[in-house]
């Protein structure tokens, strides 16, 4: 089961910060990850739009070529500006 965790910006558009999955047919990385999400439509267009979209694996942040077995927690989150 995968545990994926929405922060910042996403969470409020997408009105959750996580949810459980199971590793869907045909998805061997967060790439393929990204598109089955999307393809739910609305705004989980979103993520595949969010430019310099974040990604962490497991607590470490990973590209979007990273492998899933289907048990990993998975955070995206939106870049950070900061003052």
């Amino acid at each position: 089961m995968l545990r994926i965790l929405y922060f910042a910006g996403l969470r409020e558009q997408l009105a959750t910060n996580q949810e459980d999955l199971p590793l869907p047919t045909g998805v061997h990385d967060v790439a393929g990850l990204l598109a089955f999400l999307a393809a739910r439509g609305g705004d989980w267009q979103h993520l595949q739009r969010t430019r310099n979209l974040r990604c962490a694996v497991n607590q470490e942040m990973a590209s979007f070529d990273c492998p899933l077995r289907g048990d990993e927690e998975l955070a995206f989150f939106p870049p950070v500006t900061g003052g």
